[in-house]
């Protein structure tokens, strides 16, 4: 499912209008309808009573279509406009006027004092105020009226978005409505999809309002939810080998849980070979916990971290691998640096670098910019905002735009961790990733990923299988795409088994091989839903 900025859905409307003749109050009366719908399925009408707030834009428009049949269908509803009714234009004009010829109680709003007996005598309330075009923060006697609908504890239903979440940002605009349902039209925005304003929609849906397919599936939108290819079939007759090899140049003294949980994680997600490069003295104790990992024992810097002695042999043993993993764990050393940024310089196969190894990068990122095989970063916030010397509130504020700019700039396919990890390709197409709860904001996760994220690109890699003959492995791209989702689902599965609280990466790990069996048999229903993104009414 794609995703719009607002500026595109804009774009998407002047188009049904213009060249499909889809007039803008057919548009109006399509959304209002909708939201209807969605009331009507999830909550019911008749000799219910609602309470309608009307901002004086379109989304005030869509507003009055929903009270109307709100009323043509049996339920009790009054509408409060906020704002001066004079300045209602075209679709949201008609229908303020027709809306105002029913038998419907209509008042301007002049207090909060004055609508709040009102709204608490309601069985739920909808929210037309503000649309996703909202530029300034929430003030006045709109806040007032969004914290009385938040206090009040009624049932909410959005419209187009919760009033107060910016479009394009999902951020809170000053106060923003906290809904039950929500309805988006044409499109989710960016804003519905991005937390808090992902959390604020509560139920989300969608409605295409008579767009045609080849308006909102076109190659030109960029953003979509990450729904990725299905896992390649997996060789019956397959033994370790066939199951692809990667090593991982990670680790160093005090950092033992970043390489165990990368290499590891790499088998349990499927993977075959797994060969860890760490320094000698740890290794042992690595292998206490992860016995199936093959070790290859490095030489150490005096702070115990990977020595630049060790280059000729890991360049020898990268060109039998499949993919190399860069950086979990490795430590800020400056020898192990100068080691980090000589292997990404001259190894020839896919690498995926992470942690450390983004930061040691980050001191001359020209080395990946021109690196000829493919590479993948997965920087958290902070070290996003080293890659790109913009603060962590700047990228925050911005997501979208900044990761599409640097997974140009440096052509390579970037995964910006966190809740609803973005995927971003050198040509600037981004996935919203919907696995994932905020119990997996612990240490190591992220290095579960990085093993995932490899066990997904060697998987069909093996000669002779049914995979390799008609090319149904992964490619890179969509490897850091199925890897990001089956991270977030293993993680989903832990929860559901433990709770939020206390899931450790361990936990992750632990909940790969039955996230990938579910994942091949076919998600259920729930699952389906829950990361659909939006479902379509």
């Amino acid at each position: 499912m794609k995703v719009s900025r607002v500026f595109e859905m804009r774009e998407l409307d002047g188009t049904a209008i213009e060249k499909y003749g889809i007039k803008d109050e057919l548009l109006m009366e399509n959304a209002g309808e909708a939201v209807y719908f969605v009331i009507h399925k999830e909550f019911g009408i008749k000799d219910k009573k609602f309470v309608v707030f009307c901002g004086i834009g379109n989304n005030g428009g869509d507003g009055f279509v929903i009270a109307r049949k709100i009323h043509s269908n049996g339920g009790n509803v009054r509408v409060y406009i906020l704002g001066d009714p004079a300045k209602f234009r075209g679709a949201a004009r008609l229908n303020l006027d027709i809306a105002s010829a029913l038998p419907i109680e209509m008042k301007q709003v002049e207090s909060v004092e004055s609508v709040k007996t009102e709204v608490l005598h309601a069985d739920a309330v909808v929210d037309a105020i503000f649309g996703t075009g909202l530029a300034r923060d929430v003030g006045g006697l709109y806040a007032d009226v969004i914290e009385l609908i938040n206090e009040s504890g009624k049932t909410l239903f959005s419209v187009d978005i919760p009033s107060g979440v910016h479009g394009d940002t999902g951020k809170v605009m000053g106060t923003a409505a906290n809904a039950d349902y929500t309805v988006t039209f044409g499109l989710p925005k960016i804003g519905n999809m991005l937390y808090p304003g992902y959390e604020l929609c509560g139920r989300l849906y969608v409605t295409h309002i008579s767009f045609p397919p080849s308006m909102y599936n076109t190659d030109a939108m960029k953003v979509e939810v990450n729904h990725p290819p299905g896992l390649p079939p997996r060789d019956k007759s397959g033994h370790k080998g066939k199951f692809g090899s990667v090593l991982f140049v990670a680790g160093a003294s005090g950092y033992f849980g970043a390489p165990y949980f990368a290499s590891l994680s790499f088998l349990k997600a499927g993977g075959g070979y797994s060969r860890l490069a760490a320094p000698e003295s740890i290794t042992p104790f690595i292998a206490n916990k992860g016995s199936e990992i093959v070790f290859i024992p490095q030489k150490e810097t005096t702070s115990g971290s990977i020595s630049l002695e060790n280059k000729a042999a890991l360049l020898e043993l990268s060109g039998k691998m499949d993919m190399v993993v860069l950086g979990p764990g490795l430590s800020l050393d400056r020898e192990t640096r100068q080691l980090a940024k000589e292997l990404a310089k001259e190894i020839e196969k896919p690498l995926l670098i992470d942690g450390d190894g983004i930061t040691a990068l980050c001191e001359d990122l020209e080395i990946i910019k021109q690196r000829k095989a493919e590479t993948i970063l997965t920087p958290h916030l902070g070290e996003m905002s080293r890659i790109t010397e913009m603060s962590v509130s700047e990228i925050d504020l911005n997501k979208i735009d900044v990761l599409q700019r640097t997974a140009k700039d440096l052509n390579a396919t970037i995964v910006l961790k966190g809740a609803h990890s973005l995927i971003g390709f050198p040509d600037e197409r981004v996935f919203i990733n919907m696995t994932g709860n905020s119990g997996m904001g612990t240490a190591g996760s992220g290095d579960v990923l990085t093993g995932t994220i490899a066990a997904m690109f060697c998987l069909g890699l093996s000669t002779g299988t049914i995979a390799a003959m008609f090319c149904l492995g992964l490619s890179v791209q969509d490897a850091a795409r199925k890897g990001v989702f089956i991270h977030g689902f293993a993680g989903d599965l832990a929860a559901e088994d433990e709770g939020e609280d206390g899931i450790t990466a361990q936990d992750v790990l632990d909940y790969l091989p039955l996230a990938m069996k579910m994942d091949r048999e076919g998600l259920d229903e729930a699952f389906k839903d829950r990361y659909a993104g939006a479902q379509v009414v």
